[in-house]
């Protein structure tokens, strides 16, 4: 099999993993001579975020789609009938270098299905690592998907040439887990999780004497919940991601909607949830991240644990704590700013360093990038107060929803 013919299978194998998301698009090519460029040589590469906002583009593929384990829910379990292949560690590596010096990418998301045992899998996706880095001197970013219960120094060496780290606690309760991927053991993805947080403890330490300790994955450790594939709420959902946080120190939980997958098991769902179900839940997720929500403050109060799909969460604390406002921009404190709908934390930020010196006033919002009509509810400016009554009245969430429109005819 020719690397080309891999790449397809190995890249499309990799899409899956929501911890670099990229968009699918459709499929234009310029090979009948009109046009310029094309999207299908772009397979494997997604597209990710730093933090400070820019994008970054991975060739993000698998080491290989074989794997031992029957996970009911992954298109690359042992039972499933899709076209296997496998790379070798010089194919990535040659791979990565090429993409990376025609500017393709600028760097490698590699994960793996699991051959023969969990230590030979991370020591194949290790290796890949550690001659890219020591080799080839290769300085773009990597990030590499751990394999639970691989042994310490495999994790360590791991950590020594890769960015960042992440190991997927796949659903968020171990009754799911037991049940839709038996092989996998909840407990031994958080000691694997235990034991990167400790070695990332380590290397941020300052060090008593001038050694410095080891370099280990400086972009920290993630994970992905799969959403939609259990019975899990989102209340369910977000408390596991909190005790991850918490516990782990994680720097993201990524959350990826169930998909249909070809032949899948009687035990899954026959359709996938929506999509903004997954959108409210990085939204409710940078609430407990950024703006100093717990989780109960986000999810409680929902039916069924379920966060309300046709408003955000914000929104929806805001209006069953109708109390808390309406609050006054020329004296609430920054926590209290950070929880008025509409305003993001680097608008709360513009507030605050605008009324030092004058007040602000309705004109004013659309100047600090605020959507009024969903910020002026909620707040007292200068030249604005809203009425009790607004804020009382039962039909406010009604303001807020879509606007209904007729579906199309495609005429």
């Amino acid at each position: 099999m020719d690397v080309q013919r891999k790449l397809e299978i190995l890249a499309d194998a990799a899409k899956y993993d929501a911890s670099c998301a990229s968009s699918g698009t459709e499929q234009r090519d310029s090979s009948d001579g009109r046009g310029l460029g094309s999207t299908a040589p772009g397979m494997g590469i997604c597209h990710s975020y730093a933090p400070d906002g820019r994008c970054i583009s991975l060739l993000k593929v698998l080491l290989t789609n074989a794997c031992n384990y029957d996970c009911l829910y992954c298109v690359n379990r042992a039972s499933s009938n899709v076209p296997r292949a496998r790379f070798t560690i010089d194919e990535v590596v040659k791979l990565t270098l090429d993409f990376y010096r025609r500017n393709y990418i600028e760097g490698l998301f590699l994960s793996s299905g699991i051959i023969r045992s969990a230590d030979y899998t991370m020591e194949q996706v290790v290796s890949v690592a550690r001659k890219l880095r020591e080799e080839h001197h290769f300085r773009g970013y990597i990030h590499l998907k751990t394999i639970p219960e691989a042994d310490d120094t495999l994790i360590a060496e791991a950590g020594k040439y890769a960015d960042r780290l992440s190991i997927n606690i796949e659903v968020p309760e171990e009754t799911s887990l037991a049940k839709l991927a038996p092989e996998k053991n909840v407990r031994a993805i958080r000691r694997t999780m235990g034991r990167l947080r400790l070695k990332l403890d380590e290397a941020a330490e300052k060090p008593a004497t001038k050694t410095r300790p080891p370099r280990f994955a400086p972009a920290g450790q993630s994970t992905q919940m799969i959403v939609g594939a259990d019975g899990a709420s989102d209340q369910t959902i977000l408390t596991t991601s909190a005790n991850l946080y918490g516990a782990y120190r994680l720097k993201r939980v990524y959350y990826s909607a169930f998909s249909p997958i070809p032949d899948a098991s009687r035990a899954l769902p026959l359709i996938a949830p929506p999509l903004v179900r997954e959108h409210r839940l990085y939204q409710a997720d940078w609430l407990m991240r950024f703006y100093g929500f717990d989780v109960g403050e986000i999810a409680d109060g929902h039916e069924n644990g379920m966060l309300p799909l046709d408003i955000d969460p914000k929104l929806a604390w805001a209006l069953r704590n109708r109390q808390r406002f309406p609050l006054d921009v020329a004296s609430a404190s920054r926590e209290e700013l950070l929880r008025v709908p509409g305003f993001g934390r680097k608008a709360v930020d513009r507030i605050i360093a605008t009324r030092r010196i004058t007040s602000i006033r309705v004109a004013d919002l659309a100047r600090l990038h605020i959507p009024r009509n969903k910020a002026l509810p909620f707040i007292v400016l200068s030249d604005h107060r809203p009425s009790a009554r607004l804020l009382d009245t039962a039909g406010l969430v009604e303001r807020f929803k879509p606007k209904a429109t007729q579906l199309g005819f495609g005429f």
